[in-house]
């Protein structure tokens, strides 16, 4: 009998290490083929356009930021309650009458964008699309835009860019700062995150979880098919997410705020089954791919990424930007796609709905550029080491190695250069994308050297980086 408990005992033991060490499906990696298949066609597209628009365009502001009751924020000296009663006052006078969606969507198409990702809604909780769960939308009487022929600026963005052939995508940020149910106004704000206890009040997180899942119904069913639903506010997560840095997010109370993303994306999937959810940085299931902020990974990442960067200082709009250089931004598109890597670069629309020129002639420099050299650039992906010096390397599908020589501001093609790379590529004349000229390629122990003529040199296909076919 004993001897029979012991087994029995082992057993249970056995059983409940198991059952404790098997993380629920959320936890893990997508393993569905449809959305993986998803996943892999987006990031044949390498070069999207992201739109951080909202009325924090009126004051030229980070985007709804100065409005958090956080240390780190200057309201230049107003006192904090006048300041966010002005700005939430700011969807009465938000009126861009020039917005033209169709003009933007051709300067995304023209500069080499494959897809788009629009702010239908920050932080702040202002709907730039047409709900019936808030009064706080571009479509309510009280914001001046709803008299416009077509107020809903979100149907506006999907129908352009869909038109000229991109992939839709919908940024929505799960924290609302506008909503009673999120920061209820009986209470103080001290910090980004829901200002009483979810547990406290169960009966009250259930409203905003609700309010929130319908929301975001109305995106995923309004609007045709979406292909991304990308989903900000990182501090709105499950506990078993929760790690010693987003710890930190969760600011002085601690509160955990889950919305039960199962449920939400099971709706979101309704009509739409290779929907790519990015729940950024909840690692598992809802997050297909992640999102580096404003920088580029050191490396080669083991899993499907994209950068998002703004093409100037700011998020949002502000007349004072200073935009990166035309070879900067060209730079950065190669290093990420050389890295397996996405480039989402954002440029927000002023208060009047206009793009910058310096913004729009930056997009017209970009797409000179991707007419000549998209071909190693779309369907892509890394080839180790990924770079030697100034070469950055990828691989198309169909075999080709592309080596790309990114120059300096001013600088003009060597006669020659040297690099180490894995793949074996044969000595002899190779192709120079938008060039007659060819250059000559030859391998010297375990270095290559490029060889470029004068015809090349004096007159390259373009500015900022050069193409080499290789293989």
């Amino acid at each position: 009998m004993k001897k029979t408990f012991t087994i029995i005992f082992i057993l249970f033991a056995a059983l409940t290490n198991y059952a404790q060490n098997v993380k629920p499906a959320e936890q893990l990696p997508e393993t569905n083929p449809v959305i993986l298949n998803r996943i892999s066609e987006w990031q044949d597209l390498k070069f999207g356009f992201m739109m951080h628009w909202g009325i924090y365009s009126q004051w030229g502001v980070v985007e709804s930021w100065s409005i958090c009751n956080e240390p780190w924020i200057d309201r230049g000296g107003i006192p904090y309650n006048k300041y966010v009663a002005d700005y939430q006052a700011l969807n009465k006078t938000f009126n861009p009458t020039d917005f033209d969606a169709e003009h933007i969507a051709e300067l995304a198409k023209e500069a080499g964008m494959k897809y788009v990702v629009f702010t239908t809604k920050h932080h702040d909780g202002f709907c730039m699309y047409d709900t019936k769960y808030t009064d706080y939308s571009v479509t309510d009487p009280s914001c001046p835009y709803s008299k416009h022929e077509n107020p809903d600026i979100t149907a506006d963005i999907v129908n352009a860019f869909r038109n000229n052939g991109l992939w839709t995508g919908l940024y929505f940020s799960k924290p609302d700062w506008h909503c009673p149910d999120y920061w209820a106004p009986e209470w103080a704000t001290p910090d980004r995150n829901v200002n009483y206890n979810p547990t406290t009040y169960p009966e009250r997180w259930q409203k905003y979880c609700d309010f929130t899942y319908n929301q975001i119904h109305e995106l995923t069913h309004n609007y045709g098919d979406i292909d991304i639903l990308w989903l900000d506010g990182g501090w709105i997560r499950p506990e078993w997410s929760i790690d010693d840095e987003t710890r930190e997010w969760l600011g002085c109370q601690q509160w955990i705020q889950d919305i039960d993303m199962p449920k939400v994306a099971a709706m979101a999937r309704d009509n739409n089954p290779d929907l790519i959810i990015v729940d950024r940085s909840v690692h598992g299931r809802y997050e297909n791919y992640q999102t580096p902020e404003q920088a580029i990974p050191d490396t080669l990442l083991p899993y499907p990424w994209e950068t998002c960067m703004s093409m100037g200082d700011s998020w949002s709009y502000s007349d004072k930007d200073v935009y990166k250089s035309t070879n900067k931004l060209i730079h950065n598109l190669v290093d990420i796609v050389a890295k397996g890597g996405n480039y989402l670069l954002n440029v927000g629309p002023g208060p009047d709905g206009r793009l910058h020129p310096t913004a729009i002639q930056r997009l017209h420099d970009i797409g000179k550029w991707m007419k000549v050299n998209g071909q190693a650039i779309y369907s892509t992906r890394p080839l180790y080491p990924y770079c030697d010096g100034k070469v950055r390397f990828t691989q198309g599908k169909d075999g080709h190695v592309y080596a790309i020589y990114l120059l300096d501001e001013g600088e003009t093609l060597p006669e020659y250069f040297d690099f180490k790379c894995s793949s074996n590529l044969k000595n002899g004349q190779i192709k120079v994308l938008g060039a007659s000229a060819k250059a000559t390629i030859k391998k010297t122990d375990d270095t290559y050297r490029i060889t470029v003529p004068a015809k090349l040199r004096q007159n390259p296909p373009c500015e900022n980086a050069i193409v080499f076919i290789c293989k």
